[in-house]
């Protein structure tokens, strides 16, 4: 089982989302995450030592994740989407490039 791990900002539109979306993809597990202090769900080290492959929806993403959790990044395959703060929560404009950009590397 590979398991995949989608990170924003605040956990509550971009990442929700494509972890809605591909929950039922066969030979994956999801969960999603957010590195502001407000999210709904807040990253933690065990979440990310948990993934397999890592998709962030922005570069600044990348950055702050590869800062906060260097250690626990080792080996670790981290994709950016370029996806940016535009689409609630399963706007169907969101679910197409997510299907697109991520069902590819699936």
């Amino acid at each position: 089982m590979l398991h995949v791990l989608f990170i924003c900002s605040r956990n509550r539109w971009r990442s929700p989302t494509a972890e809605a979306v591909f929950a039922d993809h066969p030979g994956i597990e999801c969960a999603s995450a957010g590195l502001s202090r407000d999210a709904e769900n807040r990253l933690d080290s065990e979440t990310v030592k948990w993934a397999d492959l890592i998709f962030v929806m922005e570069r600044h993403h990348k950055a702050k994740l590869s800062s906060q959790f260097r250690k626990e990044l080792t080996e670790k395959r981290v994709v950016c989407l370029g996806i940016p703060d535009h689409y609630p929560f399963m706007d169907p404009r969101l679910v197409e490039i997510l299907k697109t950009k991520v069902g590819k590397l699936l």
